[in-house]
């Protein structure tokens, strides 16, 4: 197997782990948070219930789930959110 595919595999199921650890806390608010993929770096998210349209969503993308992303899976530069 390709040792770069190994390793996108590997992050990738690092930060699939870790998003998954997140969402109780946005679940518990009503919110919550599903992987869409990671492409150059950068991990794109989706954002459902009570996060739609939350004027902290934003806040929540950069200095909760991006700064914990960026922090525990090298690899990662960015998180973005998709509709």
């Amino acid at each position: 197997m390709d040792n770069n595919k190994t390793n996108n595999e590997e992050t990738e199921k690092k930060v699939r782990t870790l998003i998954n650890k997140i969402r109780p806390y946005l679940q518990r608010d009503g919110g919550d948070v599903e992987f869409v993929q990671m492409k150059a770096g950068i991990v794109y998210v989706k954002l459902h219930g009570a996060c739609v349209g939350c004027s902290s969503a934003d806040l929540t993308l950069k200095e909760g789930i991006e700064a914990i992303l960026l922090e525990e899976v090298p690899g990662v530069i960015g998180v973005e959110k998709v509709d």
